[in-house]
């Protein structure tokens, strides 16, 4: 994919980019926010940024991506592409945003690297760049078509739930009375909200639905800070949104979705608000006739903090061959387990497809324990909710 100059000159800099690549997205967003500052307000998320989870996370794709393009010169990473570009078609991000972000990563680069930065090795870089942004393009075009296009459109709540302390659950139907599209289990969608300091902010959540309801459902965890701010908009959410207010909701997007074999063998991991794809994905088999056997494995910390947990439990009970594994740190019931999620006696059947939402440090046990059990690699499957930082960080 790269030519074989670029890609000399890529390997031969890869190491002195990669050591500078955090200097390099905080010059970068630096610039880019002074220049164009509503982009901060109404389309970046606020906390990310002041967390530095984002620029984690471009540092750790742009070197994933260039890695990718030296070790398998002959492949594309289409699924680190695909989870990239579902969140942007969620945002609704367009095409020539791609070249405001190319002006402002080459200045951040030039500022950082100074006279490193020869003609010959900006050209690889951007060739690099460009590879990457229009793979993108690409497949958020593609997305696009097939959702109807970008843009949010006005959702109203019929029914608030409050499922936890800290978890609630919205229903919502069209505000102009239309159909409900479809949706594929484990999606999520982009809920935008403008808050009291008049900024827009866009968030995503998992559909807690079964796919095929006349409304959307939506479960929605408040962030409470603790050396990070608190979230914006879960805060909001559950502090303002009442029924018959209206929500800004994008088409559903999103790559963890199941692949529709009635016959694989599945295990579905979560934790926390982890929970909330799978309660979908477990709707879905349950209406679906699945036949193969499923694990269901969550952890949290108390049956009082795990949200969904009625509909968790029921719907794994309407599967033919399924088995429940519920971990708590605190409060464990009869047949459940007291302490962190550990498979090592849960039966894994061979051939399973295991997919995997919550915590890094929950899903990176996880899938160490299933690869030891003889789980494919190639069939472990996972959401990051915020920016990816399991990519970030190898």
């Amino acid at each position: 994919m790269l030519t074989e100059q670029s890609a000399a000159t890529v390997r031969a800099t890869l190491p002195a980019v990669g050591a500078a690549i955090g200097e390099i997205t905080e010059r970068f967003y630096a610039r880019l926010f002074d220049a164009h500052p509503d982009l901060l307000r109404n389309l970046f998320n606020r906390g990310n940024q002041a967390s530095g989870a984002q620029k984690q996370a471009l540092a750790g794709s742009i070197a994933a991506f260039a890695t990718h393009l030296l070790d398998h010169p002959d492949q594309r990473p289409d699924a680190m592409l695909a989870r990239i570009a579902h969140k942007h078609a969620s945002l609704g991000v367009a095409p020539a945003q791609y070249d405001v972000v190319h002006e402002h990563l080459f200045a951040a680069i030039a500022e950082v690297l100074g006279e490193a930065v020869t003609p010959e090795v900006a050209a690889a870089w951007d060739e690099v760049y460009w590879l990457m942004a229009n793979a993108l393009i690409a497949i958020e075009k593609r997305l696009y078509e097939e959702s109807g296009g970008p843009g949010l459109r006005a959702w109203e709540v019929v029914e608030r739930i409050e499922e936890t302390p800290d978890v609630v659950t919205f229903r919502l139907r069209p505000a102009d009375g239309g159909p409900v599209p479809g949706f594929r289990a484990g999606q999520y969608v982009s809920v935008g909200v403008t808050l009291p300091d008049g900024a827009r902010q866009i968030r995503q959540y998992s559909l807690t639905g079964a796919p095929g309801e006349a409304v959307r459902q939506i479960s929605v965890k408040r962030v409470r800070g603790d050396a990070t701010p608190d979230g914006e908009v879960s805060n909001h959410l559950h502090a303002r949104v009442r029924p018959g207010d209206a929500l800004e909701l994008s088409e559903p997007y999103g790559d963890l979705v199941l692949a529709g074999d009635t016959d694989t063998p599945l295990l579905l991991a979560s934790a926390g608000i982890g929970v909330t794809p799978m309660i979908a994905m477990l709707a879905d088999l349950a209406g679906g006739g699945h036949r193969a056997p499923v694990t269901v494995v969550h952890g949290d910390r108390s049956p009082a903090d795990h949200a969904l947990r009625t509909d968790h439990t029921a719907y794994a009970a309407k599967l033919p061959d399924a088995c429940a594994h519920f971990f708590y740190e605190r409060d464990a019931e009869p047949d459940t387990r007291t302490g962190r999620v550990d498979l090592t006696d849960i039966a894994v059947h061979p051939g399973t497809r295991a997919y995997l939402c919550g915590p890094l440090p929950f899903m990176r046990a996880i899938r160490t324990q299933l690869i030891e059990k003889g789980v494919s690699p190639a069939d472990i499957h996972y959401e990051v909710f915020g920016p990816d930082l399991w990519l970030a960080q190898g």
